[in-house]
């Protein structure tokens, strides 16, 4: 799928119950993997929450039987926004990537990190950080392709494994 067929906006209110739900389904392969999938699931169901002090960026496929079909999202911090303490406060990072699993193989992953990059450049940062595992085996390698580099292990999330990923702007 070219790229041009994904139409990337920034989010609306409107857009809270698709992204939560697509949030939800994007996670559900991963639940085994969680010692406690109920509490990571009710704060998946309310990622629309990270509005408040992220930007989220909202990818759309643009093809005549899927005009307009919300397919996926991230959430981008910038510089000195909150966030979790085992990033340095400095960074803009990348949060929640997520893709809806029906759409999934199409660019969109790849071209919603291009635009947290294009805005870490924006806010005219050296550096964006993420924080990913290794059970996210489509994700991890398609951020290391894209010159990601594990910095340091974070805290485990349920049980789960993660780590803070940098890249050099």
């Amino acid at each position: 799928m070219a790229m041009a067929e994904i139409r990337l906006r920034d989010y609306e209110n409107a857009d809270a119950e698709n992204l939560n739900r697509i949030a939800v389904s994007a996670f559900d392969q991963f639940r085994d993997h969680y010692d406690d999938w109920p509490a990571m699931l009710a704060g998946l169901s309310k990622t629309s929450a990270l509005s408040a002090s992220g930007e989220i960026i909202i990818a759309e496929l643009q093809i005549a039987e899927l005009q307009g079909k919300f397919a996926g999202a991230v959430a981008y911090f910038g510089p000195n926004s909150q966030k979790a303490v085992f990033f340095d406060q400095r960074w803009p990072i990348i949060r929640m990537l997520i893709v809806d699993p029906a759409f999934r193989g199409k660019g969109i992953g790849r071209a919603l990190s291009d635009e947290c990059i294009a805005r870490a450049r924006r806010d005219g940062s050296p550096i964006i950080a993420l924080h990913t595992s290794p059970i996210m085996s489509v994700a991890l390698p398609m951020y290391l392709k894209m010159g990601f580099a594990k910095a340091y292990d974070a805290p485990p999330i349920f049980g789960v494994a993660y780590a803070v990923y940098t890249k050099a702007l």
